[in-house]
């Protein structure tokens, strides 16, 4: 039968019973105790009353002063007092019983009579008082004896009481034994017992459950973790083989997504990318036919980008879908990965497919940004049922797929806007110089044939001349046009590429140049490079054209704004009208400027020079790119 009683109220019931008789036990032998306590004080002072009584006839036989007697006679009533009261300050009782309180009424008596004895008796005779102190020491005695009686009745209860107690503390001891073991040290070696057999792999072990306290409760606990563990046991051969599947599988696609990836990332062209992706995916997916369609110029066609092993007849059938026509081609960006079967399909006819023997056809959106690009559709001639993962996967393949469709694609535009970038800043350098000399030489023709139409000599002389400087000053655009699109820089200080072009410019003008370098700073990337060369080319060119100077200088002051000063001793100008002359020149230097957050400013004094400075800051705020 299971107690139903917890192990705590268990223990505390027990502990409280213990605790009783002992506080009982204690209790009895602190009073008796306490009997034989006042009991031995009143024997004490029984016992002193012989003593006084022989003080007494001593006293009266030496004939003493009458209050020295009296006195001696008010401390044996003190005695008899104290004896018939008690005194609680000492403590002081007599152990009262009938035999002790008779004995007492005689000693009483017995002092009374001794008492008239005292104050009758003569002094010259004294053989009665000694007769009578004799009896009465007699009944003292008697009275002495049945106290010692008494405490010794009262001795051997405290005896009784001591052998009692330490028997409760025997049987105490046995009990607290006996508990600790029935209601705790055999359940834990039980569950001990049942921990050892579940560790060698004995999960039919069950534990005895004999109460409903803690270890009871324990104990169940116990046997259902037992019974799971014996459930979970005879299922783990099958979850280990399940889980190491579960585990190949995964490994299997991260396996194919790497390879897929891999390859999008090595593919140079759209075919070989397309082409490429078309077999791996088949290969990867088990499939028997793979098409890849994009979407077309209107957003409901679609076009056969690239297939495999894909019949050849609904390729050709099928070059340019129109969404809504088969299922496959679904316009809408909100469309997902579908499993349709062909023959049971109800979507949209699939004719060409069922006739090719296919009966399941997979079709994956490729999504790209909230934009649907096209689609990718696995035919199978057998039922396919395809798990959420491998769901995940092909939708994991559209996404690469257009993500490297779409790079491939920003690439050729980034290429265009490139080879676009390129020819404007042919067209503007041909229209700036080349173009301009040309028409200067096509107004001298005309001049030069009106001339001879007159056989005027000297205009034709001077036409001549100015035909051939127009001429030379062309070839010389000409030359510095090849040399600013040859101009790159490989170097991490700038003062490398500006010696070089000082060293050409010197060669073909034959003016000095001086060269002067200040200043620590962040070198300036090798586009910004370029860019600052095409503006100093672009001011030692007008200098070579313009300036008629003997000595040119160039100071350049690094720093967290690099700062490009360019000097020349020439004629300089300060009119609106020369001004204009130049204008093409400096547009073309603030252009430059502008394309690296860079600030042009030119000054000029007629007859003293100009100076050309620009300010380029070390860091660019955006990255820049070539022209």
């Amino acid at each position: 039968m299971k107690h139903t009683a917890s192990l705590s109220a268990k223990l505390v019931r027990i502990g409280a019973g213990l605790l009783v008789v002992a506080l009982i036990s204690i209790g009895l032998t602190l009073w008796v105790t306490w009997k034989l306590s006042g009991g031995a004080a009143a024997l004490n002072e029984a016992g002193r009353m012989r003593m006084q009584t022989w003080r007494l006839t001593s006293a009266v036989q030496a004939e003493l002063a009458d209050y020295e007697i009296r006195a001696l006679v008010n401390e044996f009533d003190e005695s008899i007092r104290i004896l018939r009261q008690g005194d609680s300050a000492r403590p002081l009782f007599v152990p009262w019983d009938d035999e002790v309180q008779s004995r007492f009424i005689e000693v009483d008596k017995g002092w009374q009579t001794q008492k008239q004895i005292l104050k009758s008796q003569p002094s010259s005779e004294h053989v009665d008082l000694v007769k009578n102190s004799a009896d009465f020491l007699t009944v003292i005695d008697r009275f002495v004896l049945s106290i010692e009686h008494q405490l010794a009745s009262l001795t051997a209860i405290l005896n009784l009481f001591q052998f009692v107690m330490m028997a409760l503390a025997i049987g105490g001891a046995v009990i607290m034994l006996y508990t600790g073991y029935h209601y705790v040290i055999h359940p834990l070696s039980q569950l001990r017992d049942g921990l050892s057999r579940l560790e060698s792999a004995q999960f039919s072990v069950r534990v005895e459950v004999a109460s409903n306290d803690e270890f009871g409760q324990v104990a169940q606990g116990f046997n259902r973790m037992a019974a799971t563990l014996q459930s979970l046991y005879g299922n783990l051969e099958a979850q280990v083989a399940n889980k190491t599947k579960r585990i190949a599988d995964q490994k299997e696609r991260l396996q194919a997504l790497y390879e897929v990836s891999a390859f999008l990332a090595k593919a140079n062209n759209l075919h070989d990318l397309t082409q490429g992706f078309a077999q791996q995916v088949r290969a990867l997916m088990r499939a028997d036919s793979l098409a890849i369609r994009w979407v077309g110029d209107e957003p409901d066609k679609f076009l056969i980008l690239n297939s495999d092993n894909f019949p050849l007849e609904i390729m050709e059938d099928e070059k340019c879908l129109r969404a809504g026509v088969c299922a496959c081609g679904n316009a809408t960006y909100e469309s997902r990965t579908r499993v349709i079967p062909i023959k049971s399909s109800e979507v949209a006819p699939l004719q060409h497919c069922s006739k090719r023997g296919y009966e399941t056809m997979i079709s994956v959106p490729v999504k790209l940004q909230k934009k649907l690009l096209g689609e990718i559709d696995l035919f199978y001639r057998n039922e396919v049922h395809l798990t959420i993962e491998e769901l995940e996967l092909v939708d994991t393949f559209a996404s690469h797929l257009a993500s490297s469709v779409e790079g491939m694609r920003a690439l050729a535009l980034d290429r265009e806007a490139a080879i676009a970038g390129e020819r404007t800043m042919l067209a503007r350098e041909l229209h700036d110089s080349i173009a301009q000399s040309l028409a200067f030489l096509k107004i001298q023709t005309g001049m030069l044939r009106a001339s001879i139409s007159k056989n005027d000599h000297l205009k034709i002389d001077h036409a001549m001349d100015e035909l051939d400087n127009g001429l030379k000053e062309s070839i010389a655009d000409v030359r510095e046009l090849l040399l600013h699109f040859r101009t790159r820089t490989n170097y991490d200080d700038i003062d490398t590429a500006i010696q070089e072009t000082l060293q050409k410019f010197q060669h073909q003008t034959g003016i000095a140049v001086a060269r002067k370098i200040t200043g620590e700073g962040l070198p300036l990337a090798q586009d910004v490079q370029i860019h600052v060369l095409h503006v100093l080319q672009e001011s030692l060119s007008n200098i070579r054209k313009h300036a008629k100077a003997r000595n040119v200088s160039i100071e350049i002051e690094k720093g967290d704004t690099w700062r490009f000063l360019v000097r020349d001793d020439g004629v300089g100008f300060d009119d609106e009208i020369e001004r204009s002359h130049l204008q093409v020149g400096l547009n073309i230097m603030r252009e430059r400027a502008a394309q690296i957050y860079a600030e042009v400013a030119v000054s000029s004094q007629a007859g003293v020079g100009t100076t050309v400075t620009l300010l380029v800051p070390a860091l660019q705020k955006n990255k820049t790119t070539t022209n």
